[in-house]
């Protein structure tokens, strides 16, 4: 009986090397990952970092199904798991208790790289970051994720980079979390925070002006206002408002600094929107609203496409890992795709990419087959002439 040893080829993929390609230039500047003690690690941080990207790229329902995968899936036992394989309890330990700095650190510098490579859309508006808040539905024994009784949600609080449709920033919070607090962490000095009615605050509103931010923000038709100048409004045009003015009731929630108010009409709606900025015409501040929901179709569409919220993690620790997986994978598909092709992430390109990617790794098994079969016969020839 003739006995085979040949040596183990790697599969590998060309076009997963590729789009990982900016995570593996920021490496060598991540912090060091340590062992709690002196156990090794069983999956350092590059591994850990693997496994997130290729769970959601690949669509993985579960950390059982990508756990099978790194089990049985040659490409992904080589390419993406420890040497050795890895339990499923030492996974959910290591994804609920290790890595998030490493992740936040890999996550706002390859936004960067994003905002690099991708030019802005409306430059003329300014830096425009979309802000909001999106409800995560928990299991009951998430005990933390406080919401209502019988029910378990945690909130992602997140800034929307609108000129380049990426995400920027993230915070997390049980369901119940107040959203008006992260506004100003989400903006940075500069930047135009794009709001819905939920976020208006009279109080924000004076903090925001007085750190350098600036506000497009709807508010409520009733609001209360002081007319300190009114501004030319164009007849005919959609816009039928637009002044100066101070928010609120004198002498209980009046702003202490002027705002300006857009008014205009859509489709039978009036809208109200409080904003500083009056560097932009009136129409153009209507514009800057209706940019607001970019942020709900990039909510729709990674929750849909990149299976975000199907949870691998209980703790909010672990669940801030796997929301910031999911946002790394985001922003390596927009590089991909503005280099690759000079466009935005779109399902067709995201669907192209998982079909390129498998086909090279039936590509790389059917070489590697080719290879063992030759070694086979080279090695083996003498002995299979005899018989």
């Amino acid at each position: 009986m003739i006995k085979i040893s040949t040596p183990k080829q790697k599969i590998t993929s060309s076009t997963f090397d590729i789009f990982i390609a900016p995570l593996l230039r920021l490496l060598p500047l991540v912090p060091l990952l340590s062992s709690r003690g002196d156990r090794p690690l069983k999956m350092n941080f590059e591994q850990q970092l693997r496994a997130l990207v290729y769970f959601h790229l690949q669509e993985h329902d579960s950390a059982r199904h990508l756990l099978q995968d790194m089990k049985e899936n040659d490409f992904a036992r080589q390419n993406i798991a420890p040497e050795g394989g890895i339990s499923r309890s030492s996974f959910s330990e290591i994804i609920n208790g290790r890595g998030l700095e490493q992740l936040q650190f890999m996550f706002e510098n390859l936004y960067k790289q994003a905002a690099n490579a991708i030019p802005m859309q409306f430059q003329k508006l300014g830096e425009l970051i979309s802000i909001d808040g999106s409800l995560i539905s928990a299991v009951l024994s998430m005990y933390w994720a406080d919401y209502r009784k019988g029910s378990k949600k945690a909130k992602a609080h997140c800034g929307f980079d609108i000129n380049r449709g990426i995400p920027s920033k993230i915070f997390l919070t049980d369901g119940n979390g107040g959203e008006r607090p992260f506004v100003s962490k989400i903006l940075s000095k500069g930047q135009t925070g794009v709001m819905d009615r939920g976020y208006q605050s009279h109080h924000d509103f004076d903090l925001l002006q007085k750190e350098g931010k600036h506000f497009v923000c709807r508010i409520k038709t009733k609001t209360t206002r002081t007319v300190l100048k009114e501004n030319a409004v164009e007849a005919g045009s959609h816009v039928f408002y637009d002044s100066v003015v101070l928010l609120g009731t004198p002498g209980q929630n009046q702003t202490t600094k002027p705002v300006r108010v857009v008014g205009y009409q859509i489709a039978g709606i009036n809208y109200y929107v409080a904003t500083d900025r009056h560097d932009l015409t009136a129409d153009q501040i209507a514009t800057v609203y209706k940019l607001r929901w970019t942020i709900e179709s990039f909510f729709k569409w990674w929750k849909k496409h990149l299976k975000v919220y199907h949870l691998i993690a209980r703790s909010k620790y672990g669940l801030m890992v796997q929301i910031l997986g999911g946002l790394i994978t985001y922003l390596l598909m927009a590089i991909y795709c503005r280099e690759q092709f000079n466009e935005e992430v779109s399902i067709k390109r995201v669907r192209e990419l998982r079909t390129i990617i498998l086909n090279e790794l039936f590509n790389s098994q059917d070489e590697i087959d080719k290879i063992e079969n030759q070694i086979f016969k080279e090695q083996y020839k003498p002995s299979l002439a005899k018989t």
